[in-house]
């Protein structure tokens, strides 16, 4: 089985393939392609699982180059099935593998982690019409399923993908030494959030609702996991608001699953999302959270009952919802105790096992 990814940085999609490759059955003959050859952080982890990873565009992914890379690991007959999960590596994988002998042509099967609205117009177009190319469509949650085209939507299956519990009760353990690696002032509250410094992922909104929240508690810190291209931006947005030190941005990070366990409480304010990795771990580790009602969110969190749910897009109720909980201790502690009970249904094995019935559906197994 072969999968491709656009890179292997620590993003959601890269993580669960990590996961997929740690829970994969002995019979699954795993390999792993990969576009971006700077996003190389999970290659050593994958490597000590066994699985062999391969850079298709080592010039860089302007250089057209790797086209024929792809085609040459599509082409090769050590695979059965081409698991792609990125919809532009997805165009290129449908296309080159027509240029293959039928007999000799591996099945190919594309994941949506995210809504179709996430991607590009011009993706958005040529994923539409050559996805009939696919021998199967899988999708992280409902709504992702149903942001799709309506053509593509019956031959869609959902998948929800799992977290590694183990790591999650590791951090657990390790919490009070975190928050002090940290430097966290005694009776901190930390508010936190892993989500990589995207337009998609709501910081300005986040920003916005801290001012607000460290002008009413002088006790609260915000804490962000997470790298990307607005990190100059959104520095600057937070120094502009005078936030200082009550807004540490810690960039990328490891060990962020241990960052989240330091947390008091989960805050994702993203306008997008497919179903996020960090908020599942988050739910696994006990935390209360506050989050926005896009995507996947509400399929996995319920309402006052192991979160609360605001709108996108509106950083006065994602604040009156953070300063609310972080009034009311029993509340959270409540939502902490209904989140954590939700750990055992999270893990990443179940979904694991589920893809794997799928490859074995569609070699005839």
């Amino acid at each position: 089985m072969l999968a491709l990814i656009k890179g292997l940085g620590r993003g959601g999609a890269e993580r669960l393939l990590l996961s997929s490759a740690r829970h994969r059955d002995a019979h699954v003959a795993l390999s792993v392609g990969y576009l971006l050859p700077h996003k190389r952080a999970l290659v050593p982890a994958l490597e000590a699982a066994g699985v062999p990873t391969t850079c298709l565009a080592t010039g860089g992914r302007l250089d057209p180059r790797w086209l024929g890379q792809l085609r040459r690991l599509l082409s090769s007959g050590e695979c059965d099935v081409v698991h792609v999960h990125s919809p532009v590596l997805a165009i290129a994988t449908r296309l080159a593998l027509r240029t293959i002998p039928a007999g000799r042509r591996p099945r190919l099967v594309s994941t949506e982690h995210n809504v179709w609205s996430s991607h590009t117009v011009p993706t958005r177009v040529a994923d539409f019409l050559t996805a009939n190319l696919d021998d199967l469509h899988l999708a992280v949650s409902d709504a992702v399923r149903a942001s799709m085209p309506a053509r593509l939507r019956p031959g869609t299956r959902v998948v929800r993908y799992g977290v590694e519990l183990d790591e999650i009760r590791a951090a657990a353990s390790a919490r009070e030494q975190t928050r002090a690696a940290l430097g966290l002032p005694d009776g901190a509250v930390v508010v936190g959030t892993v989500a990589n410094l995207r337009a998609t992922k709501g910081y300005p909104d986040l920003l916005a609702a801290a001012r607000r929240v460290v002008d009413v508690n002088d006790r609260v810190f915000f804490v962000s996991v997470g790298q990307g291209p607005l990190a100059e931006e959104l520095r600057r947005r937070s120094s502009d608001l005078g936030l200082g030190e009550r807004f540490r941005f810690l960039g990328f990070r490891n060990d962020a699953v241990h960052v989240t366990a330091a947390f008091d409480v989960f805050c994702l304010a993203s306008h997008h999302e497919g179903l996020p990795i960090a908020l599942m771990e988050a739910l696994a580790l006990g935390l209360p959270i506050v989050a926005t009602t896009v995507g996947g969110v509400p399929e996995l969190l319920r309402d006052d009952v192991d979160a609360v749910l605001v709108p996108p897009k509106r950083p006065d109720l994602l604040a009156d919802a953070l300063l609310s909980l972080l009034a009311d201790e029993p509340r959270r502690e409540r939502l902490a105790a209904a989140a954590r009970a939700r750990a055992p249904e999270l893990g990443a094995e179940r979904a694991v096992r589920q893809i794997e019935a799928v490859y074995d559906e569609l070699v005839g197994d």
